[in-house]
Parts: C-alpha cells; sequence; structure tokens
C-alpha cells in the first residue's frame, strides 16, 4: 500500500530527524537520492548538460547539491537562481566547487533550450498557488525545449496537502520526492503534473495513520471475497438491484452485468426493465413487486436509470442493509433519509453529481476533490466514492481518504459508473465494508477498463466483460 502525509506531519517528521543527524545530513540524503533519479534518467552523466531552477528553500538547495554531484560525474551544470540573495549557501558553494556555475535570468531561456535535463527546485511543499511571472516564464521554457524535467519533492505550483493548482505550474517528467509520497502527488489535477513518482526514503519516522491510501494488487486480494466448501449462493450474499427505466434499461442491464462479476452468490433485479436483464442474464432473479417484496438480499444498489422514481428509492434506504446510491438514485434520495440510516449508505457520484449535492460549481470539485469528498461523507454521513480521473472514496467517520490507482481515460463512456455501482454493491452484499467495497470496486473497474481498452476506445459492456480478468490478475499477483 502507498501511504501519503500532509505538509505538517512531513515538517514534524524532517524536524524530528534532523535533531538526531549531523548538520545537512539529511538535505545530503535527499539530494543523492534526487542526483541518482537525474543520472538514471539522463543514461549519460559525461557530457550533458543540467540547468537547475533554484528557488529560496530547502528544495533549492536539494537542487544545487544534486547538480554538484552531477557536475563531479561530468556534467555541464547551470542553476538559474530566481532570488540570488536566499539561495542555499552551502549548495551553492559546493555547485562552485565542483565546476557548476550560476547564472542570471536573462541568459536562462537559452540555457533552458539547450539542456539535455532540467532540475525543477523552484517552490518546496509549502507553496500556495500558481508561481510567480519569472518562475512561470522559466516553466515555460522547460515545456517548450526537449530536455526531461525533474521536480524536487513536488512540482512547483501544485498544492501539496490538496492536489489543487491554483495558477501557472510545472509538468514534471519525473518527481522525486523525499520521505512520503504527499497528497497532491496522487490526486488530479497535481497529479497530472508530476509524471512518473520516485519516492526516496530519508528515514522519516511517520504516524501510523497516513492522510491518503492508495490501494496496491496485494491489499485488495485479500478483501476480495473467496468461496469456502460449504458455501452456498445465500452464504456468498445476494445483491438486490433496483435500476433502470422505460427510458434507460441499459442501466439495469449494466448494473447487473457488474454485480454478477462482484462475488456475490445472487442477484435480484427489481424495476421496469426485467425483459432486457433476463434477456442478457438469464441467473438474474427478477421481480416486478418492488424493493420490499423481492426476497432477502445483503446489500442495495439504487438509481443507475432510475428517471424520477423517488418512491423506489425511499423504499431502498428504508432497509437495514448496507445500500449504495449512484445516478439518479443522488438527486432523488433525501438527505435527512441517508443521514439517518444505520447501515452502511455508499454514494458513487461523478463531478458534476458531486457539485449538485454540494450547491457548487462543477470545476470546484474538480479543483479540490479531496475537500469535495471530505465535504460529501460528512454532510451526508455516509461513505462517498468520488468518481472521476482520480477517484476516491472518504469515510463519514474521517481516517485515511482511499486514492484509486488503476483505471483509463477511456472508462470516460457512458455507462461504465453502472457496471462499477453493480460491482461494489455485490462486494458489499458479500461482507465487505463501504469503504473497502468502493475501494475494491474501483480498483478493479479501473483494471478492467485498462484490459478491455488496450490503447482503444471500449463500452462499458467490454469493462464489465473484463472484471474476471482483472479479479484473475489481483489475485494472482
Amino acid at each position: 500500500m502507498r501511504t501519503a502525509y500532509g505538509v505538517e506531519t512531513v515538517r514534524t517528521a524532517e524536524r524530528e530527524l534532523m535533531a538526531r543527524l549531523p548538520e545537512g545530513a539529511l538535505m545530503q540524503r535527499a539530494a543523492a537520492g534526487l542526483a541518482a533519479a537525474c543520472a538514471d534518467l539522463l543514461g549519460r552523466v559525461y557530457g550533458s548538460r543540467v540547468v537547475l531552477l533554484v528557488g529560496s528553500g530547502d528544495n533549492g538547495g536539494d537542487a544545487l547539491y544534486a547538480g554538484a554531484r552531477l557536475a563531479r560525474r561530468g556534467a555541464g551544470v547551470g542553476a538559474v537562481l530566481l532570488a540570488p540573495e536566499r539561495a542555499h549557501a552551502g549548495g551553492l558553494a559546493a555547485l562552485r566547487r565542483a565546476g557548476g556555475r550560476a547564472v542570471g535570468a536573462e541568459a536562462a531561456e537559452e540555457l533552458i533550450g539547450r539542456a539535455d535535463l532540467v532540475v525543477d527546485g523552484i517552490v518546496g511543499i509549502g507553496g500556495r498557488g500558481g508561481l510567480r511571472p519569472e518562475a512561470e516564464r522559466l516553466a515555460d521554457a522547460a515545456a517548450r525545449a526537449r530536455a526531461a524535467v525533474v521536480a524536487v519533492d513536488l512540482p512547483s505550483g501544485v498544492e501539496a496537502d490538496t492536489g489543487e493548482v491554483r495558477g501557472a505550474a510545472v509538468r514534471a517528467d519525473l518527481t522525486v520526492t523525499f520521505g512520503t509520497h504527499k497528497p497532491g502527488l496522487l490526486i488530479d489535477p497535481a497529479r497530472e503534473h508530476a509524471g512518473t513518482v520516485r519516492l526516496v526514503g530519508i528515514g522519516l519516522e511517520l504516524p501510523a495513520e497516513p492522510e491518503l491510501e492508495a490501494l496496491q494488487h496485494a491489499d485488495v486480494a485479500r478483501l476480495l471475497p473467496a468461496p469456502a466448501a460449504e458455501s452456498d449462493k445465500y452464504r456468498r450474499g445476494v445483491v438486490g438491484i433496483a435500476a433502470g427505466s422505460a427510458r434507460y434499461p441499459g442501466a439495469a442491464v449494466l448494473a447487473v452485468a457488474g454485480a454478477l462479476r462482484g462475488g456475490a452468490g445472487a442477484v435480484r433485479y427489481v424495476g421496469p426493465a426485467g425483459q432486457a436483464v433476463i434477456a442478457r442474464f438469464p441467473e438474474t432473479l427478477v421481480s416486478d413487486r418492488g424493493p420490499k417484496h423481492a426476497g432477502r438480499v445483503q446489500a442495495w444498489v439504487v438509481g443507475p436509470g432510475a428517471g424520477d422514481d423517488a418512491a423506489t428509492v425511499a423504499e431502498v434506504l428504508a432497509a437495514d442493509v448496507p445500500v449504495l446510491i449512484d445516478a439518479d438514485g443522488l438527486r432523488l434520495a433525501e438527505p435527512s433519509a441517508v443521514r439517518a440510516r444505520r447501515a452502511p449508505t455508499l454514494m458513487t457520484p461523478h463531478a458534476g453529481e458531486a457539485a449538485a449535492l454540494l450547491g457548487v460549481e462543477r470545476d470546484e470539485v474538480e479543483g479540490g476533490r479531496l475537500s469535495a469528498v471530505r465535504e460529501l461523507a460528512a454532510r451526508y454521513g455516509a461513505t462517498v466514492l468520488l468518481k472521476g480521473s482520480t477517484t476516491l472514496v472518504a469515510d463519514a467517520g474521517g481516517g485515511p481518504v482511499r486514492v484509486n490507482p488503476t483505471g483509463t481515460p477511456w472508462l470516460a463512456t457512458a455507462g461504465s459508473g453502472d457496471v462499477l455501482s453493480g460491482l461494489a454493491g455485490s462486494l458489499l452484499a458479500a461482507g465487505l465494508s463501504a469503504v473497502d467495497a468502493g475501494s475494491a470496486a474501483a480498483y478493479l473497474h479501473g483494471l478492467a477498463g485498462r484490459f478491455a481498452a488496450d490503447g482503444a476506445p471500449v463500452g462499458a459492456h467490454d469493462v464489465a466483460e473484463e472484471i474476471a480478468a482483472a479479479w484473475r490478475d489481483v489475485v494472482r499477483g
């Protein structure tokens, strides 16, 4: 499992470690890791041309010391000092002793244009807002150049704790981060600026509970249900799907498709699309008598393609079993009814639906995904899975937010969310908590999307058909 910690937690850990180490030792650890990553990216260090973009903070010092190491290996290293009077004195002296040089801002763009590698040490993890004009000009020059761009700890201009980008920011090919991941490296839009992320251990002692968690194959494999010898379809769990309408029968079919592949022993469908569901999936248990009379279920999925059927949504919310609310169900569910539930509730909005629930513009949710998912979870007293380029899962009770590392932009297709809802609902019925069901479903769904797309457009039904392959891939490691 990858974890991420906020700025203040990292700074506290750094202070505690520096108190036990000789002066400057921690920066030398970071610089050594940074220089090694730069050398790996260059392939051949001797004769290469490296430009350091150096701000006034410790990131600038890391860049200068790393530049000195590269210069000693034969690289031509020039440092552009954005605040010469506040540049790290020890790092600058080390660079000059190694044969590197400091250059004025007037020569910077030409130097960047000839570089093989540009190192972004402009702003540290405490930066807020976008780049200032002079730094923005240098970042633009780096973006236009053929050089690879390496960010020190975090791309300058992005916000470490939230993943927000409030102005111009560096776009890196590689980010070398120290001690732990920062939330902004895992959450869009900042994640898009980070490129590949390389974690360099520097000996930090961090709290047991992080800000963010990103599950990996082994973590998901431990969560997935597996039938025992004495299992039958009811012991494995039964998931109810209340979805679809005359206008949107496909939503019901796709939600059932996801549910059938999610580990539960049986799927009950309730709604007006029964004929379409049976035609595609004859193993489904279909009823037209409403959720109360559908038979026993261990979890419900309600809302995909429901249109304006508020009565069915209300009936499902009154059930004393875990409930997943998606799509139209999010609009139709009474907030007070959601908050009053005692059984687990999992809400699965995309950014537009989340914005409507929060009463804000969609751009505000997409630009501040972490704060949005936490606010929704707190407001509704539910677990919230916020879908999107970075899918996040937050629990109403607090704790680490889960960030999903799988997926592909090809998943942005009609019906994909219906498949995810059915899959997550099935995992709820199989006994997973709302956080684990949402996290595992998002992981499998994203992996299935990758398998289905393989670099080409994909339909939601293709994603559903690849869930079994994704499940096997996870379990086999």
